[in-house]
């Protein structure tokens, strides 16, 4: 038995059971009581400037999660330049998720043992889990091992990467605490309560939800065996289902892939695309229509797994000189 094969018979020997994780089960409850309270003060007493604050600060920080840790730094989709990649670390750490190196092991971990009974997000057992419940559980010993020997070598190279993982307690509070719960006093002469309760507690309560959303979405908009889109419910009104959620497990490296259920649209997409018109962005990575023709053909001709044969339409993806995503 070689080496390779002896790790992973260990593997698949370690317990893959999950235990409660308290101290994050009471952050979260406290977290989500005092976002209430929050919402509260948002409706009836902060001031106009407040709410706008808000609003800002949560969409930078959805903003350096989707574009930065997941686009670029989880399933490297584009290139960026130095200045791009200091200002997505810096409104990453505005999302108070832990730093990019963590965030990504975890996603990278998420889609390694995705729709199998190991994946800590896993989608078959319903929204509830996906979103919530495993997020107050630690991972297993067999999830822990298997998060070990993910291959993390090209972020272990991005200095600017590293920077933050070792100064994030510090970046942490400067920007996702100290910066914003002054602000709203500074400024422009709001309430403590309106500071800490809106700009602290319910700030993150939006953002954690929404940085979840990446790992659960499918569970959302994605199309379960046997669905067709769209459903034949009123559903079709609230929620629009798509295969694209499945599509972006297939072929994880397309930038147009968005985080809740779209493709080719949605804010992130378009903030990736003036990056590249400004030069800040570069090398971004999408498949052809006729190169998933092409797949689709080969895989019901040679009945190979249709990863397999996308794998190989990507591979073999030719585009022309002055097609736009070769410029810069």
């Amino acid at each position: 038995m070689t080496e390779e094969n002896q790790d992973m018979s260990a593997t698949t020997k370690l317990s893959k059971s999950r235990e409660a994780n308290w101290p994050v089960v009471l952050f979260l409850i406290h977290i989500h009581l005092l976002s209430l309270y929050g919402l509260w003060l948002l409706f009836f007493e902060v001031k106009w400037k407040t709410v706008i604050f808000l609003l800002f600060l949560t969409s930078i920080a959805i903003l350096g999660t989707t574009t930065g840790a997941h686009r670029l730094w989880a399933h490297r989709t584009y290139k960026a330049s130095t200045m791009l990649r200091v200002l997505l670390i810096l409104c990453q750490t505005m999302a108070g998720m832990g730093s990019i190196y963590d965030w990504v092991q975890y996603h990278r971990l998420h889609h390694q043992l995705f729709a199998t009974e190991d994946d800590p997000c896993d989608y078959n057992k319903g929204f509830l889990y996906g979103h919530i419940i495993t997020r107050m559980r630690k991972l297993s010993p067999h999830q822990e091992k298997v998060r070990e020997s993910i291959d993390m070598s090209d972020l272990e190279k991005d200095t600017i990467v590293m920077f933050q993982k070792s100064f994030y307690w510090v970046l942490y509070g400067i920007l996702f605490i100290l910066l914003p719960l002054n602000a709203p006093l500074e400024y422009w002469d709001d309430t403590v309560l309106s500071a800490t309760f809106v700009i602290g507690f319910l700030r993150y309560g939006i953002t954690i939800h929404a940085t979840w959303l990446i790992e659960s979405a499918i569970s959302v908009w994605g199309l379960k065996p046997g669905e067709k889109s769209p459903p034949d419910s009123n559903s079709v009104f609230i929620l629009n289902k798509s295969f694209w959620p499945h599509y972006h497990y297939l072929i994880p490296c397309d930038y147009k892939s968005g985080e809740y259920g779209t493709y080719d649209a949605g804010c992130s997409t378009s903030f990736i695309r003036v990056w590249a018109a400004l030069g800040l962005a570069t090398e971004l990575k999408t498949v052809e229509t006729p190169s998933i023709q092409i797949a689709l053909a080969k895989a019901a001709k040679t009945k190979l797994p249709i990863k397999t044969c996308l794998d190989q339409a990507v591979a073999e993806q030719k585009l022309s000189e002055d097609h736009y995503l070769k410029r810069g």
